[in-house]
């Protein structure tokens, strides 16, 4: 997360550790989720989803040109940067990894939430030479402008 610095990117400041925790001192955001958001307005124009699609894009093209994968982008890790607004910031970089790492560095192989996972993700099977790429990012991406 240090790496990157984009206005659609949770912000971290700092990291504080202790012997037994790691504390995370990240932007605040007072929106919420984007899902609660859906849930008391069940219904976006076009302008609406025009313009959370294209906060999410510029963010993925920038944690992509940094040789990161997010790897689990879902509504739920969609956060709004205040109440009246609908800029979207991506957080949860828990999943996320570095691009073109051999195979055998990758922690989680098969990882994301079912519903919004690529499918050449689910398809990866240990010992093949084939990886899949940041392209699973765009596919959670075109999940969540279906469900928008």
């Amino acid at each position: 997360m240090r790496k990157m610095d984009h206005k659609q990117i949770i912000k971290l400041y700092e990291v504080h550790e202790t012997e037994h925790s790691l504390y995370l001192v990240l932007e605040p955001l007072t929106g919420g989720e984007l899902v609660k958001k859906m849930k008391e307005k069940p219904y976006y124009g076009q302008d609406d989803v025009t313009r959370i699609m294209k906060n999410l894009l510029e963010a993925l093209e920038h944690i992509h040109a940094k040789g990161i994968m997010h790897r689990d982008l879902k509504l739920e890790n969609l956060l709004l940067r205040t109440e009246k607004d609908i800029d979207v910031v991506v957080v949860d970089f828990g999943l996320a990894t570095t691009l073109g790492l051999p195979v055998k560095d990758i922690l989680f192989k098969r990882c994301g939430t079912p519903g919004f996972v690529a499918p050449e993700v689910l398809s990866y099977k240990d010992g093949c030479e084939e990886f899949y790429d940041e392209k699973c990012d765009i596919f959670s991406a075109g999940v969540i402008l279906f469900i928008l």
